[in-house]
């Protein structure tokens, strides 16, 4: 009687383990089964106290236990549909016979399928992980932290970057120009596309598509592929050269030659676009040095004439005799020194195309009636001849006069200014399209680093803020004097343009002849030396660096120039 409270304590204690325990005696009879083990194994106690073990659970081995008297550890076990991880331990009195055994188990069923699904998870895990590791686009995976977790080979390779330099490192590590599109995902939950950045320490180009990664709905990590577009920007820049190399053999120029995204340059684009779909007559009108032979010759490549020849005539360059001739031909015998069998005159020549007059306003009162007669009727006479000779020619003229001043003056004819008048191109000056001014640097830049044979980059911000204030009174043209004069005073190594190197910016000649005595009186032999190495300077821009060709220009030696140059820091 006075041990019973004591077993009852015992075994309300055991009933509330978590564990399963089942004792059996030294026949393998079952002697107690807790709570837990009940709710495991399915069994009842009143039907089960007193069975041999085997007979309720097949499977068991208490009794090989009680008949070994060795315990069995860390054993799985199917009792049913449940999975149980059990040890089974022999009860021994104190003489050390073995009188009875323990189990004591846990059910690990939904472990066992936890154990399933992650093993299930590490399969998919590892195709993943192959399929990642054998793409060619490069792939990143960053957390919801913005910490690198996965990065494959292509990564590795496109970027410059080994993994350890990069696996829990910050998403950022591996940019060289922009902004981490992992960083802007994580923050909105939005995928980018077809970003364009510059990664690792080459700087490659590359397009960059991010996504987030979403589990139970909460982001997770997004992921990255990087496409490297750096070899496709080097094969298009080479086709882009080859083509214009090309036009360069068919025709000089096109509308992407005029460089500028300013509204009144589109506007003027625009206009020349529709001017080529027609016949008419065009008048370009803008100051020197706006680029007008570009645009007659773009308009000529967008025409139907484009493959019809184009010629170009400037009338201030020849006599009045001389430009009637190469305008109209002329007979043989016309003259003395005419060509025997007589010669076609440009506007034959340029039959089915288009002829360029550029400066018309400069064409001689006779001529202008000639060329009145060949826009009204059609017809050229040769010089020399009574014999009208059909032809076929769109007419581009240019000017930076102003022709009703012109007409006013009695200078030049304002029935032939109604004819030329049709479709009027205006060209507006560089200090009115300013924000053009960097898109030109470039574009001169580019063209001078193959004329030169130099690597130039580019201009310093303090260039660009000369370049904003100055006024530009020779427009493009002078801009590309100015830029060519600074390249020349560059030393080899330098690769950015600097205002040191930029020539003295005049709005008048007299200007810069001022610059040299502003400010103080200079002795006369620092005057003679800033006009030497301006006249060196202009010399060699002039010959395009060619120093052999400036040194004749000078009237100096090969070697005396050398010593001027490098006594002045010329490069």
């Amino acid at each position: 009687m006075s041990t019973e409270p004591g077993i009852n304590v015992y075994k309300e204690i055991l009933d509330h383990l978590n564990d399963g325990i089942i004792i059996v005696d030294a026949e393998g009879r079952v002697q107690y089964l807790n709570r837990r083990a009940q709710r495991i194994t399915g069994l009842d106690p009143d039907r089960t106290v007193g069975q041999k073990a085997v007979d309720v659970i097949p499977n068991t081995r208490l009794n090989h236990v009680v008949s070994t008297g060795r315990a069995e550890i860390s054993q799985k076990q199917q009792i049913g549909d449940t999975v149980i991880i059990t040890n089974r331990y022999p009860i021994k009195n104190e003489e050390g016979e073995v009188v009875g055994a323990v189990a004591i188990f846990r059910d690990i069923t939904e472990i066992e399928r936890l154990s399933d699904r992650i093993s299930d998870l590490w399969r998919a895990r590892e195709l993943l992980e192959a399929v990642i590791e054998s793409s060619e686009d490069a792939i990143s995976v960053a957390d919801e932290r913005g910490i690198n977790i996965i990065v494959n080979p292509a990564y590795t390779r496109i970027t410059g970057l080994p993994r350890e330099a990069v696996i829990g490192k910050p998403v950022t590590v591996d940019i060289a120009e922009g902004e981490s599109m992992h960083i802007k995902v994580l923050q909105t939950g939005r995928p980018v596309h077809n970003v364009r950045m510059k990664v690792g320490p080459l700087k490659r180009e590359v397009v960059v598509n991010v996504a987030p990664i979403f589990i139970d709905g909460h982001i997770r990590g997004s992921v990255g592929v990087i496409h490297d577009i750096s070899e496709i920007i080097s094969l298009t820049e080479e086709l882009t050269k080859a083509r214009k190399l090309i036009r360069h053999l068919q025709a000089r120029y096109t509308l992407d030659d005029i460089i500028g995204c300013s509204p009144a340059l589109q506007k003027a684009k625009e206009e020349a676009m529709r001017a080529a779909q027609t016949p008419v007559t065009v008048l370009l009108l803008g100051e020197s040095g706006t680029g007008k032979e570009l645009f007659a010759h773009a308009i000529h490549n967008m025409s139907g004439r484009r493959n019809g020849q184009f010629i170009r005539v400037n009338c201030a360059s020849l006599t009045e005799h001389l430009l009637e001739s190469e305008l109209f031909g002329y007979e043989e015998g016309a003259f003395t020194g005419a060509r025997r069998g007589g010669k076609k005159g440009l506007f034959e020549e340029a039959d089915g195309g288009t002829i360029f007059l550029d400066e018309i306003a400069e064409l001689p009162l006779s001529l202008q009636s000639k060329l009145l007669r060949v826009m009204t009727g059609g017809e050229v006479r040769r010089v020399g001849s009574t014999h009208p000779i059909s032809v076929d020619v769109r007419i581009i003229a240019a000017t930076n006069a102003d022709l009703q001043k012109k007409i006013r003056k009695g200078e030049f004819r304002e029935d032939l200014y109604w004819r030329l008048n049709v479709f009027p191109i205006t060209i507006i000056p560089l200090r009115e399209r300013k924000e053009d001014i960097p898109l030109l640097v470039e574009h001169i830049i580019y063209r001078l680093n193959q004329s030169f044979g130099r690597n130039i980059k580019g201009v310093s911000e303090d260039v660009y803020n000369v370049l904003f204030e100055y006024h530009w009174p020779g427009n493009v043209r002078e801009l590309e004097n100015i830029l060519g004069r600074a390249i020349i005073n560059m030393k080899p190594h330098e690769r950015t343009i600097q205002t040191d190197h930029l020539p003295p910016l005049c709005q008048e000649k007299d200007e810069c002849i001022e610059q040299v005595f502003k400010g103080r009186v200079r002795p006369l032999k620092e005057v003679v030396e800033l006009s030497e190495k301006e006249a060196i300077l202009n010399a060699l821009r002039e010959t395009r660096g060619n120093r052999e060709k400036a040194a004749k220009a000078l009237g100096l030696s090969l070697r005396n120039l050398y010593y001027k140059m490098k006594k002045y820091g010329i490069r």
